[in-house]
């Protein structure tokens, strides 16, 4: 009976540590994507060939990595940090754009190693 028990005993501890050997999901890093609010123009606006578009990119993305495309076209960004956190994202749609429906299309890195994306819809008038 004794050795019994304590085979048993044995069985535990070795199920239970090789459960602890794994860790728990809680304990990994947590991924922040970069986020972008405040898009000017707004969401289906018809805007003129070249017009300015602009919007906010939060505090933990990496201001050099901010690529932003207009239907597949790069657009030239400048952007410039934000007293409040963040950072201001100004920008041109290209002229070459036309009569056409296009997507304000964005990537950044972040602090910690994740990729986020955003965008909207304009039409771009003739």
């Amino acid at each position: 009976m004794k050795k019994l028990r304590c085979l048993w005993l044995l069985v535990l501890m070795i199920v239970t540590s090789t459960s602890w050997a794994y860790g728990s999901s809680s304990s990994s890093k947590a991924c922040a994507k970069p986020e972008f609010i405040n898009f000017v123009p707004a969401q289906n606006t018809e805007v003129a060939t070249g017009s300015a578009f602009s919007f906010v990119a939060s505090a933990n993305t990496l201001p050099n990595t901010i690529k932003v495309t207009v239907k597949g076209l790069p657009a030239t960004l400048n952007v410039t940090p934000r007293n409040e956190g963040g950072f201001q994202v100004n920008g041109t749609i290209p002229s070459s754009l036309k009569g056409v429906y296009a997507r304000i299309a964005i990537t950044a890195d972040g602090q910690s190693n994740c990729k986020g994306d955003d965008g909207w819809l304009v039409k771009i008038a003739e």
